[in-house]
């Protein structure tokens, strides 16, 4: 049994734990900024010996980075970096924040007259990052999401606690799959995976043409570490719905028309500018189907370093899905090079695992946002609906034939 002394020791952290989510839920970021209290409250419960078993999983105590992944046991090169210079630049990132209040204002109040005065220095900034601690505000309000939840009081409870989903055994199973090496989600049906699994059942009932599909569990479960269930639910529909810029319900809607539209977009901007690169894919068979899909499919969460996709998303959701083609063409552009030297084999490996320096994002990025594409994805687009418009029309057109072949006979 646990003592009286270990037990009055647990409910002070515990009481701590709910103190600090009421603030963060009311100042951004949500789930990373329990992190300090949640390593104080492991470090606290590794203090006392358990010597009966209790009922039910418990959390990992091994040490987490900060934004609450398990560390692994060969460390991380980029560890000694970021501690480094977030020592060196502390006093740097208080004035960063400083500016940030004072831009969006009180709960967000200041944030559209400031867009509308400077949107260069917010684009500028967003660029530089949004810092964490207020990241999950911000991505509310440059998504168009914070609207939306305030125009709907009641319908995520609703769609929650009134309505089936066809897809529920699906997300059940996908669950633990989704950042499986986070402390929130580590958890058999812990509040991570119940959280997560509200999320994706809320929406699969809200869109049922989109229902649920295995990428989607990635974008709710990266919104879930900085905002509350509702908040993540109302940033999902303004992404696919296209509250701010163009619906991405395709991604996922059968058949996944939007993803084969920009891999057919990205192939076309790959051969553009890097052409040397492009015909070298082309004589080892490689297309982007083989190694781009999940970028676009889940904005770099799947599998790239999480500080690079923060800061990936924070201009995604300001700028639109054109900076996935922009990093996309970074990351080839950095390790062009090498991509150029390698057999088919040991390019799709490359393709899947790029070296730790190009996933730096004060290296990257740069050179992703000097990639001109905007104009070009346009042409492309309509480029795109034309071939596959004909090929519509000539799949109608065959299938009459065949139907009055069949009348004939």
């Amino acid at each position: 049994m646990i003592s009286f002394l270990s037990f009055q020791i647990l409910i002070v952290y515990v009481i701590k734990l709910w103190l600090v989510g009421q603030y963060v839920k009311q100042n951004g970021s949500y789930i990373v900024c329990l992190l300090g209290c949640y390593s104080l409250l492991m470090s606290g419960m590794e203090k006392r010996r358990i010597d009966d078993c209790e009922p039910g999983p418990v959390p990992s105590p091994r040490p987490v980075d900060r934004f609450g992944f398990v560390k692994q046991e060969h460390g991380s090169p980029y560890e000694g970096v970021i501690k480094s210079r977030s020592a060196i630049q502390f006093e740097r990132e208080e004035r960063r924040v400083r500016k940030w209040r004072k831009m969006i204002g009180v709960g967000g109040s200041d944030w559209k007259h400031y867009v509308r005065r400077k949107p260069h220095v917010v684009k500028r900034r967003i660029r530089k990052g949004i810092p964490d601690c207020l990241r999950g505000l911000v991505w509310q309000l440059i998504s168009g999401s914070r609207d939306l939840l305030l125009m709907n009081p009641g319908v995520y409870e609703q769609l929650l606690i009134y309505e089936t989903s066809t897809s529920e055994l699906d997300i059940i199973r996908d669950i633990s799959r989704t950042f499986p090496s986070h402390v929130f989600f580590q958890q058999r049906h812990g509040p991570g995976q119940r959280s997560l699994y509200n999320v994706l059942k809320a929406y699969s009932v809200y869109d049922r043409d989109v229902g649920y599909v295995q990428g989607m569990g990635f974008l709710a479960g990266l919104l879930l570490l900085y905002m509350s269930e509702e908040d993540a639910f109302w940033l999902m529909v303004a992404l696919l719905k296209g509250a701010v810029h163009a619906p991405m319900e395709g991604l996922y809607q059968v058949g996944l028309p939007l993803v084969q539209q920009y891999l057919f977009q990205f192939d076309h901007l790959v051969k553009e500018h890097l052409p040397k690169l492009g015909e070298h894919f082309t004589k080892e068979m490689i297309n982007p189907s083989m190694y781009a899909s999940q970028w676009f499919i889940t904005v770099f969460s799947y599998s790239f370093p999480f500080h690079l996709a923060l800061r990936i998303w924070d201009v995604f959701l300001f700028e639109g899905v054109k900076i996935v083609f922009k990093v996309g063409l970074a990351l080839l552009t950095y390790c062009h090079d090498d991509l150029i030297k390698l057999p088919f084999e040991k390019l799709i490996h490359a393709l899947r695992n790029f070296p730790e320096d190009a996933m730096d994002p004060d290296k990257l990025l740069p050179v992703a946002y000097s990639i001109k594409v905007s104009k070009r994805l346009e042409e492309l687009k309509s480029l795109y609906e034309k071939q596959n418009k004909k090929v519509v029309q000539s799949a109608e057109t065959n299938g009459k034939v065949k139907q009055q072949d069949m009348q004939e006979d």
